[in-house]
Formats: C-alpha cells, sequence, structure tokens
C-alpha cells in the first residue's frame, strides 16, 4: 500500500520549506506570487492535500461554506439550485472545504441563522442565492465582514465597475439572445416571448435578450405568467387564436412546458418552445431549453472564494476582479 503524500514530499519538491507550504495552504496571501505558484504546482502534482480537521484545529476555521436551502415548493423550478449545491460540496471537498446547509423562511429569519452560524464558528463563509434588489442579507454580511459571494447580482448597483460584493451569475439575457436568434431562423420571424410579470431582475434580464435578438421588430408580442405550468398553459392558449406565432421563447421551463401543452391543445404541437434551465422534465418532453451550467457557477463561487489558495479569507471586491458572469448554451432538442 503506497504512503500519503505529506507536507515534506511538497517541500522538497517546490524547494522550499515546510513551514512555506503551511503558509502557502493556511495563509497564501502572505507568501510571495512566484513561491505560491511554486509550491501550489508541486501541490498539484503530487496529490497532496492537507488533513482538513487538523487544519481546523491549527487554524480555529470551520472551513465550512454555509449556503441557504430553499423552502420546498414543489414544481420543476428548484432544479438548477440542486445542482449547484451538488457542485459546490463536490468541488468544495477537492479543496478541503465543507458544505453547510441551512434553512430559513424569509431574509431577516436567514440574516438571523447565519449570525448564530457565524458566531458558533461553525462556518466561515456564506454563498447566498436568490438576490435581489436592496437584499438585506448582503448588507448585512458586508457590514459583519463575513466573506460571501452571491450567486445571483448586486441588483441595482453598477455590479461591474463598482461592485459592492463578489457575485457569480448567469448571463440571462445571452440565453435568452441564442433560444431567439435560433428560433429566427428555424421557425419565423414571429418569436414571442412568455415571462414572468415585470419586476423580477432575473425575468427581466432573460426578457431584454429576447428584445435585443428581436431587434427593432414591430407587433412583438410579449406574454405574461406566474412560475406555474397551469397559468403558462392558459396565458399561452388565450394567445394563440389571436396571434400568428412561429415560436415562443420563455424565462423558464416551467412556462414553457405550460405553453407546449396549450400549443398542442390548439392543434399545434410542433410550435417550437424553448425553455431556460434544460430541466429532465423539458428533456423528456423533448423541449430545447438554455442549459445555466450550474457546475461552471460552483467552480466560480469558489474561486472568488478562495483566490489562489485553499483558505477563506476576506478579499475587497475590486472592479473587473469581483464577479463571473457565465455565459449558458442552448440545447436544441
Amino acid at each position: 500500500m503506497s504512503r500519503s503524500v505529506t507536507i515534506d514530499d511538497v517541500a522538497r519538491a517546490a524547494g522550499v520549506s515546510r513551514q512555506t507550504v503551511s503558509n502557502v495552504v493556511n495563509s497564501p496571501q502572505i507568501v510571495r506570487e512566484a513561491t505560491r505558484e511554486r509550491v501550489q504546482d508541486a501541490i498539484r502534482r503530487l496529490g497532496y492535500a492537507p488533513h482538513a480537521s487538523a487544519r481546523r484545529l491549527r487554524t480555529r476555521r470551520s472551513s465550512t461554506i454555509g449556503v441557504h436551502l430553499n423552502p420546498y415548493t414543489g414544481g420543476i423550478s428548484g432544479v438548477v439550485l440542486d445542482r449547484f449545491v451538488h457542485a459546490l460540496t463536490e468541488r468544495a471537498g477537492e479543496r478541503g472545504l465543507r458544505v453547510m446547509l441551512y434553512a430559513a423562511r424569509t431574509p431577516d429569519e436567514e440574516i438571523r441563522r447565519m449570525a448564530d452560524l457565524s458566531d458558533g464558528g461553525d462556518i466561515d463563509a456564506v454563498v447566498l442565492t436568490d438576490t435581489f434588489p436592496g437584499d438585506p442579507r448582503a448588507e448585512w454580511l458586508i457590514e459583519r465582514g463575513l466573506p460571501f459571494v452571491s450567486f445571483g447580482r448586486p441588483w441595482g448597483a453598477d455590479d461591474l465597475g463598482a461592485p459592492a460584493h463578489h457575485w457569480v451569475d448567469v448571463d440571462g439575457a445571452a440565453g435568452t439572445a441564442q433560444a431567439t436568434r435560433h428560433a429566427l431562423q428555424a421557425a419565423g420571424p414571429r418569436v414571442a416571448f412568455l415571462g414572468w410579470p415585470r419586476g423580477s431582475a432575473t425575468g427581466d434580464d432573460r426578457e431584454r435578450g429576447w428584445r435585443e435578438a428581436m431587434g427593432a421588430v414591430p407587433g412583438l408580442v410579449r406574454l405574461t405568467s406566474e412560475e406555474y405550468v397551469a397559468n403558462a398553459r392558459d396565458a399561452v392558449a388565450a394567445a394563440l387564436p389571436q396571434q400568428s406565432l412561429d415560436a415562443i421563447v420563455c424565462a423558464g421551463d416551467s412556462l414553457a412546458i405550460g405553453a407546449h401543452l396549450a400549443a398542442v391543445a390548439a392543434g399545434r404541437p410542433s410550435l417550437p418552445v424553448i425553455g431556460f434551465d434544460n430541466t429532465p422534465a423539458a428533456e423528456a418532453l423533448g423541449l430545447s431549453s438554455v442549459e445555466q451550467l450550474p457546475e461552471q457557477v460552483a467552480a466560480g463561487t469558489l474561486d472568488l472564494l478562495l483566490g489562489s489558495g485553499t483558505s477563506i479569507v476576506p478579499r475587497a471586491a475590486e472592479p473587473g476582479r469581483a464577479h463571473v458572469l457565465v455565459t449558458p448554451r442552448l440545447v436544441v432538442r
């Protein structure tokens, strides 16, 4: 049985002292960049994995990231977040970190929960989900000085030129623009958009991509539905007799499934309907959909939390280096 790689093995391979390797693992910001990169290269080549529990005792850190678990509401809308949490947990483990899920029904309750976990030493950082304009959770975390990254941009702020905090997001406008261009080429010029009621930051962003891809076409058809299959079915069923549509691009897969059911009932089962999220339900029905690539979101989240090291350290949100914007891809069926 081969022995495990030790910190001394890494030190010899990198040509540095044992303490330098320890510094790179636990406090990478104090090590010169060239030395740090040489040690990290040796760690990767040798497959060295620091003992997580020993490191937690030594640094008095939990090496744990807290993530909010959304209440179960049924339906299909939670699939993307589930995939993200799974990918985050898997990739965090590869970097010697853990993920702790916690539940809360409201932003205020979540703030109290984060305070309890932070004060008890249970978490060193947080990943926020479901961000919205004026999010009090982000404001509390900034004031508290607790490192965090949000899955969702800080809506309403200049999140590129003057970022309030680190964030990762999927470029929703790019996704619906891809879907719309495909529909225009494959089906025809009358491409409608089925979205949520205006005021949803994510939904408005996805609508923007459709509008930009459609260009200055008169008489754009914008349909509205809440995030329920039955509501979407009713909205499209009411519109089809009045509109001559070639395709429908939707803000989410729940809406796309409802639109497809309405098209089938209206005798137009081949009407192209494109969703967003690429859930198993959309795949089962043969609907094209925009894939958010949550695994890339998870990788970007950890890169922002850890930088080039393996420890969570507070870092300022610098313009151009405070975000990761993932470009989704259209899956055509």
